[in-house]
């Protein structure tokens, strides 16, 4: 699987080094990408995703997974987070 998050779909930049003497070479910005475990309050289990740290403060921020995931825009979205965020959906549906 490529260096990409996959609730954001943030991935690696290209840029330049530029030296003193503006010599410009090539370099690669990865996003700071780890496997974290998150929790779906809906569905009660904990799931493995291989997000950007960032992301995680702006799950944080919106009130959990369930909550990231329902506001998420579907294509930038990985088939595994797509997949949980139909299930999250279906469930959220089924109790109101």
């Amino acid at each position: 699987m490529a260096r990409r998050c996959e609730l954001t779909g943030k991935g690696t930049l290209v840029g330049n080094n530029v030296s003193h003497a503006n010599n410009k070479t090539k370099r690669i910005y990865r996003p700071n990408l780890q496997t974290i475990d998150l929790v779906s309050e809906a569905l009660g289990n904990s799931y493995k995703l291989k997000i950007a740290m960032n992301t995680l403060r702006s799950v944080d921020k919106v009130g959990g997974l369930d909550a990231f995931l329902l506001q998420a825009r579907d294509n930038v979205l990985s088939a595994k987070a797509l997949r949980l965020k139909r299930a999250i959906a279906k469930k959220v549906a089924k109790a109101a």
